[in-house]
């Protein structure tokens, strides 16, 4: 593996920062602590520092000379989950813990900023993002709003995440889609409740919602391209509280996973047909509250292609992995890539099992990747500066 001496020899300084920074999570847009310590590590090494973006987001720019902009860009925030995993730097507030690695993350993007504050590329500027609130708050998105790229425009701009199941040591990366698009929806079915012995003095919603669930599922198996992945899940259904009554009401509550952005704006307009068609049929209503939430993560392919070529000099071209199935969980990076050429990666965390997936409290990152992670932040840098795969 090719990673530079110099960051090799900060290893332990990276561990030391990411128990610190596990040992005290904090959730979406509550990040001060984490925004505090990452300002003043960007500040020893020298870098120019801007806080208060979408509230606890921290900006570091690296500037040297004339040249392209590019953005690398880390999440800070953590989830309410109380920790299981009985590591000595376990988390120490309770009912929060980084179970998504955003520690790891973070501390790899403060290890790229040290080592290029040392040994600078260029000629460019390089800026680092520290983004809050990953975890379904729209951190991204926040930061745009608020002028991310109006005050530090980019040219192009990386991310990683790690990944359990992925052996570590193995870096993947490929062009067009990487993660799904995230919505939600919340349906209001009203009919006319009536006893349960005399169903026919009424509309029955249960009844309605049950042929209208199957309805949607239709939509993914017989109206989508089969191989054009997505997913409608029901997570919730609510109706009645006695047994012997048939409701007014019923609500359902889901996500809609999606890869391409034609094929969500055709299930967005196809469930809210279904259910509109379908409750009209019964003489009953329906009443559809589609939210977007995050756009699908896509990547360019001139960036994904420098993101490669850099994992290929770090790891060798065995080692990086281009043909996996892209994931229908999601990442608001992808409000990003709306608006600037890049790519977002996974690097191999090692074994999922014993519920050690992301989002378990079980999970914890594994420390022996961020001199792996720094040294990708470093060498995908170099050369979207240099504008060279070579």
């Amino acid at each position: 593996m090719n990673i530079l001496p110099a960051i090799r020899a900060m290893e332990d300084q990276l561990v030391e920062w990411r128990h610190a920074l596990h040992r005290r999570p904090e959730l979406a847009f509550e990040e001060h602590g984490t925004a505090a310590f990452i300002a003043q590590q960007l500040r020893d090494v020298g870098l120019e520092v801007h806080e208060g973006l979408a509230g606890t987001g921290v900006i570091g720019v690296l500037r040297n000379g004339e040249g392209p902009r590019v953005g690398l860009r880390a999440d800070i925030d953590a989830l309410p989950i109380s920790e299981l995993t009985g590591a000595d730097y376990a988390s120490e507030i309770t009912g929060k813990m980084h179970a998504c690695g955003h520690d790891g993350h973070t501390t790899m993007l403060l290890g790229a900023a040290q080592a290029m504050a040392a040994d600078p590329p260029g000629p460019g500027t390089v800026v680092f993002i520290f983004q809050p609130a990953e975890e379904n708050e729209g951190g991204a998105r926040v930061m745009i709003e608020d002028g991310l790229l109006e005050q530090f425009p980019l040219d192009s701009t990386y991310a990683l995440h790690n990944w359990p199941g992925l052996e570590a040591g193995k870096i993947a990366m490929r062009a067009g889609p990487v993660m799904a698009a995230f919505d939600t929806f919340e349906l209001k079915v009203t009919g006319k409740g009536s006893h349960g012995a005399m169903p026919h003095e009424g509309i029955d919603p249960i009844t309605l919602t049950a042929q209208l669930q199957m309805a949607w599922q239709t939509i993914v198996s017989r109206a989508v391209d089969p191989t054009d992945a997505t997913v409608i899940s029901v997570t919730q259904i609510h109706a009645g509280h006695t047994l012997n009554v048939i409701p007014d009401e019923v609500t359902l509550r889901g996500t809609v996973r999606t890869l391409r952005p034609a094929t969500r704006d055709f299930v967005q307009a196809e469930m809210t047909h279904r259910a509109e068609m379908i409750a009209e049929a019964f003489h009953a209503k329906a009443e559809l509250i589609y939210q977007r939430r995050y756009p699908a993560t896509i990547n360019d392919p001139e960036a994904a292609e420098t993101a490669r070529r850099a994992a290929e000099a770090i790891v060798g071209r065995d080692a990086v992995q281009t043909d996996y199935t892209p994931s229908m969980a999601s990442e608001d990076f992808a409000f990003l890539l709306e608006k600037v050429p890049g790519a977002y990666g996974w690097i191999g965390n090692g074994s999922a099992e014993g519920g050690r997936n992301l989002h378990s409290p079980h999970y914890d990152f594994n420390d022996a990747i961020l001199p792996l992670g720094v040294q990708f932040f470093v060498e995908v840098a170099h050369r979207a500066l240099a504008g060279s795969n070579d």
